[in-house]
């Protein structure tokens, strides 16, 4: 028997099962290695500590974020069952949906098993800002193409939360900051210091402050909408929904760009993130201009502006949201529109989304989030929130009938409403 054991969770394409058209499957459980187990694991050995990975849950990154409070029962009792020392989740790299799983499961072992945990993540997946506080959260590079380089750091934290060695800094560990201070002592009081730091800028050389400021990038909810029967409505989504053929050749993942289409010109979807069919078969399921042409026919919302902007929020940067946004929200004031509807569909698109949400709404105009994964999206600062349906369909259903999909549609698209002329002045969730 090894002096410690290990279990790791993984998703399912990291399982080798699949990737998007298996991001369903519920959670199961493995005895031993799986996929980069063994590397986590070879790891280890490299550092003479005996360690194995005596199990490996795995659970598909939809089910697990469409299913919360289920998947985390599921998945926390096949934890437990392997009685272990320590669990490593992920790395997760950049993916949304992934790194939030990984988060509440290493957030969860830790309050719940009194187990130790760590996770890797990218440091703008939406999980790193969830759980950074909660959880060492390994910082790693954008995409799995940096295994090689996250696994020996996994592992180096691994061994000391193992021996229940002192965790160094996040420098020294290669942690995610979590924001904790500690105390430690100095040869050079804090005048000294603070002298040598403002010679350093002087000088225009390197210097690392000792007390980092927070960044509390929120805006003030845009006020609400007193007639929304007058009001001129404008649709965002960072779903990718295009025109047919893509003209503009946005991106699949990391757009580079932004397109500004006809609301009668929507014909498939160009993310990559999740599984298209659905939005190819009726775009409206992500983007929701039949039932906004209706209701604007019957006079409850008075116009829906002709254009819609969309890009693709798969592993898009935070700063390239912001300045999409930035720059149509200033053609939308132009134009005169009072509020904004817009749809996110998996993890960092809707990181993505939510992201663009501020950056329109810092111009004064409400903007409601139509978004499944509702925590990503009061992580990044939304203010109005309305929870979708699924993932690759959040404005649908395909196993309704083609009327009753409408319906639901509608339903969410009333809340919508609803949530612009409802005054808020915190982060605010419609659920109904």
């Amino acid at each position: 028997m090894p002096q410690y054991k290990i279990v790791h969770y993984i998703n399912q394409f990291f399982a080798n099962i699949g990737g998007e058209e298996k991001a369903d499957i519920a959670p199961e459980k493995r005895d031993g290695v799986v996929g980069p187990g063994a590397g986590l694991q070879g790891e280890l050995k490299k550092l003479g500590i005996d360690a194995e990975v005596v199990g490996t849950v795995i659970c598909g990154d939809s089910y697990f974020n469409e299913n919360l409070d289920k998947a985390k029962k599921e998945v926390l009792d096949m934890i437990k069952s392997f009685n272990p020392d320590l669990v490593v989740a992920g790395p997760a790299f950049n993916a949304g949906r992934y790194g939030t799983a990984c988060g509440t499961v290493a957030k969860m072992v830790q309050d719940e098993l009194k187990v130790p945990a760590v996770t890797g993540m990218y440091v703008e997946n939406p999980g790193a800002d969830m759980f950074k506080k909660d959880v060492y959260i390994i910082s790693t590079k954008d995409s799995a193409a940096g295994m090689r380089d996250a696994l020996p750091k996994v592992a180096k934290l691994a061994a000391k939360l193992l021996k229940k060695e002192e965790i160094g800094t996040p420098e020294a560990e290669g942690y995610i900051p979590r924001g904790i201070r500690v105390p430690l002592f100095r040869e050079k009081n804090g005048a000294e210091r603070a002298v040598d730091m403002l010679i350093k800028k002087i000088k225009g050389e390197a210097f690392t402050t000792e007390y980092p400021m927070p960044d509390f990038d929120r805006v003030t909810p845009g006020e609400a909408i007193k007639d929304i029967t007058k009001a001129k409505i404008a649709i965002v989504t960072s779903g990718g929904i295009v025109p047919t053929g893509n003209p503009d050749h946005i991106e699949s993942s990391s757009a580079s760009k932004y397109g500004r289409y006809s609301i009668d010109d929507m014909g498939e979807t160009a993310h990559g993130g999740y599984d298209p069919t659905y939005a190819n078969q009726d775009p409206n399921r992500v983007l929701p201009v039949d039932v906004l042409k209706d209701l604007q026919k019957e006079g409850k919302i008075g116009e829906l502006y002709p254009y819609y902007y969309t890009t693709v929020g798969n592993g898009t940067s935070v700063k390239n949201s912001k300045a999409y946004a930035s720059e149509f929200a200033q053609t939308l004031v132009k134009d005169g529109v009072q509020a904004v509807i817009l749809t996110s569909t998996w993890g960092t698109c809707t990181r993505c989304g939510a992201t663009m949400v501020k950056a329109i709404e810092a111009t004064g105009i409400p903007v409601v989030h139509i978004c499944t994964i509702v925590p990503i999206s009061l992580t990044v600062g939304a203010n109005r929130i309305v929870p979708a349906v699924a993932i690759p369909h959040p404005l649908g259903n395909p196993n309704l009938s083609k009327e009753d999909e409408k319906k639901l549609r509608r339903t969410l698209v009333e809340r919508a409403l609803k949530a612009l002329t409802t005054p808020v002045d915190s982060q605010t969730v419609f659920e109904n």
